[in-house]
């Protein structure tokens, strides 16, 4: 019989860097799809972590679809009137991440249970495993059918060794968080770097609540501020540039070479768009859209258990964007 799923990766550094950052929970519910494996983690229904790792991140990827299993999630194919099941069960991701740090892939020990920093340098570049020593390793994702183990096997120069995880059943009301998507009344994107160093700053005062403040008509138009520690309440700031002045202007001038500019930028209106977008938020920000309903006023504040955040630090660290959204409800 066929496994019902076979994935092989020669680069094992991608799965665990994803994975990692979803590492604050045990264990993790994983669905096979066509398209990736979604790895999901949450902790009391108030906090939730999803990692997809896309079949591209596979040398090898081959998922054998089944008829339809009452013991297993179905979703019905547009293009065949058969159902096809996406299987997905319950793993220990903390094992999981162990097994793959075989490759190699280590962290350095974190001083404290707040410490949320990553390691500046990737241990697998050291002298001791050059990048020569990680080659001709592979890694290979199986499962075989419902109900069996999730297998890892790593092979190294003819050695092959094999690491099965139980697989249990998933909780029957388990669903992800649900964010209405109708009512988003603010949506930010920024640089993850900026987000994650604010957050790492307000981190070193100890607080128990982050505050997020909004506005896109009064100061401060974006505003991060840690509070309820021993010590005092701290605030970072984005504020809005000056994306009109040329250097070595006052504000509110223009020089000869700068008024040029703007002329010939009115006769482009490509330009002229692009320049008004850039307006709509602070410099650090690449989308600031913020449109609380009339009941808030002109400003959208909320707030957020540290901690919860704390454990999106990881995944910040490493990604290159961040979205911040909001719903109504949420406010």
């Amino acid at each position: 019989m066929e496994p019902l799923f076979t994935g092989v990766s020669n680069n094992a550094n991608h799965l665990y860097t994803l994975l990692s950052c979803i590492g604050f929970a045990s264990k993790a519910t994983v669905q096979i799809t066509p398209e990736g494996l979604r790895f999901s983690v949450e902790e009391g229904r108030v906090i939730q972590g999803l990692a997809f790792l896309d079949k591209s991140l596979f040398t090898s990827y081959t998922f054998n679809a089944t008829p339809g299993d009452a013991n297993q999630a179905t979703i019905s194919d547009t293009q065949d009137s058969d159902e096809v099941t996406y299987p997905h069960f319950v793993v220990s991701l903390s094992a999981l991440l162990e097994t793959l740090k075989i490759f190699g892939i280590n962290e350095v020990q974190e001083p404290n249970a707040r410490d949320t920093s990553l390691p500046h340098t990737n241990p697998a570049s050291s002298a001791f495993a050059a990048p020569a020593l990680l080659m001709d390793r592979s890694c290979t994702f199986q499962y075989l059918s419902h109900g069996a183990p999730f297998s890892i096997a790593i092979a190294e120069a003819g050695v092959q060794t094999t690491c099965e995880l139980v697989t249990y059943e998933p909780d029957a009301d388990e669903s992800d968080i649900p964010l209405q998507r109708d009512a988003i009344i603010m949506k930010i994107i920024m640089r993850s770097a900026w987000l994650y160093n604010s957050i790492a700053e307000l981190d070193s005062s100890a607080p128990t609540i982050l505050k997020l403040s909004a506005s896109s008509k009064q100061k401060p138009y974006f505003a991060l501020s840690g509070a309820g520690g021993p010590f005092s309440e701290s605030t970072v700031e984005f504020s809005m540039g000056q994306h009109n002045e040329m250097p070595g202007t006052a504000p509110g001038q223009t020089s000869q070479a700068s008024q040029g500019i703007h002329k010939v930028l009115a006769d482009d209106e490509t330009s002229q768009a692009r320049a008004a977008k850039s307006k709509l938020g602070p410099t650090a920000t690449e989308t600031f859209m913020v449109s609380p309903p009339s009941s808030m006023g002109e400003r959208i504040k909320q707030r957020y258990r540290f901690a919860l955040v704390r454990k999106a630090a990881r995944a910040m660290s490493v990604a290159n964007k961040v979205s911040i959204r909001g719903t109504s409800r949420a406010c």
